[in-house]
């Protein structure tokens, strides 16, 4: 059973807790039946990987899931950790916002 995840694929997020506490990085994807989500350089772990075709196989690094309470969005401003709130802009649309500075999260 899946939450309604409040981060997206391509969000700048920071890492509040685990081996890679203070990194930050991209939402690469959002698995949100887990509640989790992939951050591009974060939580790397080695794969042994069996050769296939087009693929020489070895040991490769992957970025592992994390659980999203373990992340934070990152202010557009200033940078730092922050919550999100949504709101309804004048054209009806509803956005996500970043409640450390007011900036709109979404595109």
């Amino acid at each position: 059973m899946g939450v309604r995840l409040k981060v997206r694929k391509g969000d700048r997020v920071f890492v509040l807790t685990g081996k890679d506490k203070g990194r930050t990085g991209e939402v690469l994807r959002v698995l949100p039946k887990e509640g989790r989500v992939v951050v591009q350089g974060v939580n790397v772990v080695k794969k042994h990987q069996r050769p296939a075709p087009g693929n020489p196989g070895g040991i490769v690094e992957v970025e592992a899931p994390i659980h999203v309470s373990n992340v934070a969005h990152l202010d557009p401003d200033s940078n730092k950790p922050t919550r999100v709130g949504y709101k309804f802009l004048d054209d009806g649309r509803k956005v996500r916002f970043a409640k450390r500075s007011g900036e709109i999260l979404d595109r």
